[in-house]
């Protein structure tokens, strides 16, 4: 008597490991899933030399993908978080040779990872990095309102006037601002501000002050999106924790 039990066939491991090109791009570092989608219905994407279109394609192990003419390979997430010194500009390349932020993180991972934002040159403070398409989307849309705290000293003190204006909301040249909390430091004179913003407006947190009378001498980014410059000196990174992705995910 034949036994009538069979085992049940495992996938094929082409099958298994297929992944949709999107996800593929993402992956990669380029962009966030939605936006992949986007460029595939372009035509700027190619599978083993062919242009593909079609929503939903899946990449196979061996399969040769391009983005804008350029082969691509996704890659581990890698999450590096900086705490960045002054005199380095937030950007990937610089073409007067000015140093960036690049520079300080270049032996932290073999994976091309990108600053998720930016903070401008005499900015200090906590900078993200990761390869890690839709989460870099996710943490930079206004729609996720990440909150960030500032230490920021200013070169004069600042009114009690002016501290409830900034709590109530201030209006700038494109549109009001209103700080999610905003104190003086305790401990420290009124020169010397705690605010806590989600807005990813450039130089929004000098604008502000600015816009009040007041330069701002020095800014330090203490808090990004739940992380802490904990145990992470000036000018050093470090890897998040399986726990700190976990977090920001969850967001």
């Amino acid at each position: 008597m034949s036994d009538s039990r069979k085992k049940k066939q495992k996938p094929s491991k082409n099958k298994t490991e297929a992944i949709r090109l999107n996800k593929y791009i993402a992956h990669a570092g380029i962009c966030s899933r939605r936006e992949a989608d986007m460029h595939i219905g372009l035509g700027v994407v190619k599978v083993n030399n062919k242009i593909v279109t079609e929503m939903g394609f899946q990449v196979q192990p061996n399969d040769v993908v391009q983005f804008d003419g350029k082969r691509i390979n996704p890659e581990k997430k890698a999450y590096v978080l900086l705490n960045k010194p002054k005199g380095f500009i937030t950007t990937t390349r610089d073409d007067r040779g000015r140093k960036t932020v690049m520079d300080l993180v270049a032996k932290s991972t073999k994976s091309r990872i990108v600053p998720v934002g930016r903070l401008d040159r005499p900015t200090t403070g906590l900078l993200l990095f990761t390869n890690d398409g839709d989460l870099a989307k996710k943490l930079t849309h206004p729609s996720s309102q990440i909150k960030k705290l500032y230490h920021v000293v200013l070169d004069k003190s600042l009114s009690s006037s002016d501290l409830s204006a900034i709590r109530h909301g201030v209006k700038l040249d494109d549109g009001p601002i209103k700080a999610d909390q905003v104190s003086y430091v305790h401990g420290a004179s009124k020169r010397e501000v705690g605010l806590e913003l989600h807005s990813g407006k450039n130089r929004i947190v000098r604008r502000l002050f600015e816009h009040l009378g007041y330069e701002v001498v020095a800014l330090d980014r203490v808090v990004f999106a739940g992380l802490t410059k904990k145990d992470l000196p000036r000018g050093n990174w470090r890897h998040l924790t399986q726990q700190e992705v976990n977090n920001l995910t969850m967001l």
